[in-house]
């Protein structure tokens, strides 16, 4: 596990900002305002990226599905790597179309989110659409890791990293979940070395 982990930061460097295919919102621009139902350890709750935003810089990452190959590693390395971004003044909300009742289930997992980040519920996909991400349909009959029939549309693997003053800092997408997750802790850490210098 630590020489995967190992290689995927070598494979990371800080020229490389993946950007998505699609026309995803990306530096400098103004990040929309949401509120959404989310669930962390199992407890749903309101979410505001406004009141996170008051804590510090709000790592905003869309997925496909909960309970899908790709997701649940992103969502294990994001709980594996809270207190990082946390050190980095960060925190971390992720958003699907799932539905709550998924996300009460998957925020729980011990082998994904642990009960560490909050998974927030864009149903609608009007979270996605407003931060210019596609939503497309999965194929009927599409199952998840446990068996179970995936019932909602999806939208791209993106991340985004909002600063305090509601900016989008960079735009992290079209790379692997472990990649995506990396980079998006490498975009906090410099965010948290640039507010020191200042």
């Amino acid at each position: 596990m630590k020489s995967w982990i190992a290689a995927s930061l070598l494979a990371v460097t800080s020229a490389w900002i993946a950007t998505p295919a699609h026309a995803a919102l990306k530096e400098g621009d103004t990040a929309p305002d949401f509120r959404l139902q989310a669930s962390q350890a199992g407890k749903p709750f309101n979410y505001a990226i406004k009141d996170a935003l008051k804590k510090g810089p709000v790592v905003v990452y869309f997925y496909p599905s909960a309970f899908t190959s790709g997701c649940n590693i992103q969502a294990h390395l994001f709980a594996q790597n809270v207190e990082k971004f946390a050190a980095a003044g960060a925190t971390i909300v992720g958003v699907s179309l799932d539905s709550i009742a998924r996300l009460n289930e998957f925020s729980a997992d011990p082998q994904y989110c642990a009960g560490k980040i909050p998974v927030a519920s864009d149903a609608d996909g009007k979270v996605a659409r407003a931060f210019e991400l596609p939503i497309n349909e999965i194929p009927a009959g599409r199952k998840d890791t446990r068996g179970v029939e995936i019932d909602h549309a999806r939208t791209d693997r993106t991340t985004f990293i909002v600063t305090p003053d509601g900016r989008i800092a960079a735009t992290v997408g079209g790379v692997t979940p472990d990649v995506n997750v990396l980079k998006a802790l490498e975009i906090v850490q410099g965010l948290g070395s640039k507010a020191r210098k200042s």
